[in-house]
């Protein structure tokens, strides 16, 4: 068996869903998903060169070449997004051709069903952004709005509400949402609290004034409000902050027993990350602006964090996940892993969280895509049900992407696995 071809498609839901097809020469179709990024899709074509006419049993060997190839762009960034979407698509294919799944390859499973947590964002509905993380409207979006009026909530400003959301509607809002949620059987949500205020008088230094601080955790209270201490609750703040004004952050959020508090500080001062870590009982997450184990061993050898977020869908792969998992397990560490894909890179996922002990839960961040579902092939009831998902026991990856429906979807001016416009 060899590889005949590499193709991709693009999603254009809330990110863009980059979706990997390898196919053999024996017809066997392999199915992988890449985390998005811009010009993501000419380098999984410029993979084709070194990876067509191999043997794509030898899926180790094969990301070795690949990141020999990239020798000279780095050793993080898009091309180990390209990486990881196609190394899930050839574990996808194997595993068909040995009529196994994925998890077996990854060491067998430890469960049969995983817990979900929810993103829910900064409490309203669907935000759609580029690769250069700018508002859009999707196209499917313009065509419906066309048909039905349909208006989609899309805030103007990365990762964050309305500017002038009143402090009590952005609350309220926060809270309606976590109540929904807890309704539909999750048993753990996650917010952004690096909502844009009236508050901020820099929008550069990375300092928190002390009203914004009391809006944030003003919003983790009426959560916890909303959600009683049945369900676990996370926050995210992507980087946002410096280490003095995320300490009191985390501080101000110890009262209310958070799950964990993502991403205070850029990632790449493990040094400063441990300060934060050290100086609060709110457990501190972060990893998925990390790749490849190198760039977790520093993580994890300083302490500087309390449970590790990878993204599967750029780290280098599953089996590098699978490392990467087993290196936090050495530390007594939780693994809450990243995800924002489509069905294709969730139940990559999936397989590799089955196979390690230490999971804690999966992110689901497509709660308002309305055709999340719809893209899995002959899907007959949601893959995440009362906050939970099963993982399947079929060969490969366990389910096969509908084309047709996915095309309905598809970003213009992106080639569809080679069909025409």
């Amino acid at each position: 068996m060899r590889i005949a071809r590499i193709q991709t498609a693009v999603i254009e839901a809330n990110y863009d869903w980059t979706i990997v097809k390898i196919t053999s020469d024996t017809g066997i179709v392999g199915w992988g998903e890449a985390f998005f990024a811009p010009g993501l899709t000419a380098t999984l074509a410029e993979f084709n060169e070194i990876l067509v006419r191999e043997d794509p049993r030898d899926v180790d060997r094969l990301c070795r070449l690949m990141r020999t190839a990239l020798g000279a762009a780095g050793t993080s960034g898009m091309g180990y997004h390209a990486i990881s979407g196609i190394e899930t698509a050839l574990w996808d294919l194997v595993g068909k051709d040995s009529n196994l799944p994925v998890y077996q390859f990854l060491g067998g499973k430890y469960r049969d069903r995983l817990r979900i947590y929810a993103d829910c964002h900064a409490g309203k509905g669907l935000d759609s952004l580029s690769p250069m993380l700018l508002p859009r409207t999707p196209s499917w979006m313009k065509d419906a709005r066309k048909k039905s009026g349909h208006k989609a909530e899309l805030s103007p400003k990365y990762h964050g509400g309305q500017k002038s959301d009143a402090k009590e509607t952005r609350a309220r809002d926060y809270a309606r949402r976590a109540i929904e949620m807890k309704r539909r059987g999750f048993t753990a949500l996650k917010f952004d609290v690096d909502v844009p205020t009236e508050y901020s008088l820099d929008d550069y230094n990375r300092t928190l004034t002390r009203r914004e601080i009391d809006l944030m955790t003003g919003l983790v209270a009426a959560l916890r409000k909303a959600l009683g201490k049945s369900v676990d609750l996370a926050i995210d703040c992507h980087w946002n902050y410096g280490v003095n004004d995320a300490i009191k952050l985390a501080r101000a959020c110890e009262p209310y027993d958070l799950l964990w508090l993502e991403d205070p500080l850029p990632p790449e001062n493990t040094d400063a990350l441990r300060r934060v870590t050290e100086s609060t009982t709110t457990p501190i997450a972060t990893g998925e602006n990390h790749y490849q184990r190198h760039h977790f061993r520093e993580l994890l050898e300083r302490e500087a964090v309390d449970i590790l977020a990878p993204d599967f869908q750029k780290v280098g792969g599953l089996l590098e996940g699978r490392r990467i998992a087993d290196m936090a397990e050495v530390h007594y560490l939780a693994v809450a892993p990243h995800n924002i894909s489509s069905p294709i890179g969730t139940l990559a996922s999936v397989h590799l969280c089955a196979a390690i002990p230490n999971f804690l839960a999966l992110e689901w961040h497509a709660a308002s895509v309305p055709f999340f579902d719809d893209l899995v092939e002959g899907r007959r009831e949601p893959l995440i049900r009362n906050g939970f998902i099963d993982v399947p026991d079929k060969p490969g990856l366990g389910i096969e992407l509908d084309e047709e429906v996915t095309y309905r979807y598809r970003k213009r001016g992106e080639s569809f696995f080679g069909r025409p416009e």
